[in-house]
């Protein structure tokens, strides 16, 4: 049970430009609202189509402490389910990824076929129907390569944001790309935390030393450079060359495609190609980095010679689980045409580097004297952006709550 009361009184708190009330960072309470009201209305990034690169291809992937498998039937075509079997309620794929001809229960062995019906159930009476025990679906899109799910009945619009993307993503070939590594942290703080720390710069020529070498940490919101010729160079060169720059942007989502610092082609330590063989050979690769981001949870960066995604799950108020995966081109060998510790060296230590900055954060936050601070405009633009995106998202939850129930202010006071 969700005390909506408390969560509106500390939304009303929150003052324009400044960081959340406490509450809203380490309370049970905050928690399970923001499962309901954020993570189970909003399209998520769960990873890439090449995941699943033929027909029996399944990805079970925890969707906050919810499990949900997405997976490529025998026709090709893409499902998402809640990964719950249909029986007692059993998780049906463990985490990972992997591939059969039907998905299994592995308690009492009931069989579902990757497009979710039931085929074999044993032992179940005359009247049983198999018809009314299919999988419960969840809504899964394929953006330009890219996995979104929602487990929402009606998601937010994605038209807009395909329509504007998928020409700005398309160069990059990531139906073409393989998997060369994924990692995962866990970080002991809010989700929220995770992400302010990753929607802003302000920190990162201190405590990311390696990553500011080729990242331009003093742009500000759409990495603005003011009147810089060097980015307006690279904006016409990028235009010659047919790619889009940006910025684009909705009310959950933005692109940009932004120039790296002098002597940098990729965001790896010395600013060299890590991959030989390259996702996107126009211009030499000298095509800067593609940065996307979504809310509530990931961003992702798309060089000439690899991709990173880095995406937040909420585990608990105080714990958050970090995924990074790096894609290649998927004809470029391990020890030939890169080395993995090279490819993956840069945002290991940068990731390390904010999980030691959020758990410091959460500590901070969690003191009696912890009072919400003001956001620089120019340097975290992003992050005001987002949190401004947090309370507009919990406030329209609250508001439909308070429609449900018939707008008596007694109906917000708890939801189940």
């Amino acid at each position: 049970m969700v005390d909506l009361t408390a969560i509106a009184r500390l939304l009303d708190e929150r003052r324009p430009g400044h960081s959340l009330p406490q509450g809203l960072y380490n309370s049970q309470n905050a928690f399970d609202f923001d499962m309901a009201a954020i993570f189970g209305r909003s399209w998520l990034m769960v990873g890439f189509a090449v995941e699943l690169p033929r027909p029996g291809s399944w990805m079970a992937v925890p969707v906050g402490p919810w499990p949900a498998v997405v997976t490529r039937d025998r026709h090709g075509d893409l499902h998402a389910f809640h990964n719950s079997c249909r029986h007692r309620g059993s998780q049906i794929c463990k985490p990972g990824k992997g591939s059969a001809a039907r998905l299994v229960c592995p308690y009492h062995r009931w069989t579902y076929e990757l497009s979710g019906e039931l085929v074999s159930a044993t032992r179940m009476p005359e009247t049983f129907d198999p018809a009314d025990h299919a999988l419960t679906p969840i809504h899964v899109e394929d953006v330009g390569g890219v996995l979104y799910v929602c487990l929402a009945d009606d998601p937010p619009d994605i038209t807009d944001f395909r329509r504007q993307f998928e020409p700005m993503l398309a160069a990059h070939n990531l139906r073409v790309a393989k998997v060369a590594f994924e990692s995962t942290l866990v970080e002991r703080g809010n989700w929220k935390l995770v992400m302010e720390n990753a929607r802003e710069c302000y920190h990162c020529a201190t405590s990311h030393p390696e990553l500011a070498q080729s990242f331009p940490t003093g742009a500000s919101a759409h990495f603005d450079f003011g009147e810089d010729r060097r980015q307006e160079l690279f904006a016409e060169r990028m235009a010659a060359a047919s790619l889009h720059v940006g910025p684009a942007e909705g009310d959950w989502w933005q692109a940009m495609r932004f120039i790296l610092n002098d002597g940098f082609k990729s965001m790896t330590m010395d600013g060299a190609f890590a991959v030989k063989q390259l996702m996107c050979d126009l211009e030499g690769g000298d095509i800067g980095s593609l940065r996307w981001s979504i809310e509530p949870h990931a961003f992702a960066h798309a060089t000439a010679d690899q991709v990173l995604m880095f995406q937040a799950m909420p585990v608990a108020p105080n714990e958050s689980v970090v995924t990074a995966k790096w894609l290649v081109h998927r004809d470029a060998v391990e020890g030939v045409d890169y080395d993995l510790r090279r490819l993956t060296e840069l945002w290991t230590r940068t990731n390390l580097q904010d999980r030691d900055l959020v758990e410091n954060n959460q500590v901070g936050v969690n003191s009696p004297g912890y009072r919400p601070g003001p956001y620089s405009p120019d340097a975290e633009a992003l992050a005001i952006r987002f949190v401004d995106w947090y309370c507009r998202a919990a406030r329209d939850f609250l508001d439909g709550q308070a429609v449900g129930q018939g707008g008596a202010k007694q109906g917000l006071r708890r939801v189940g």
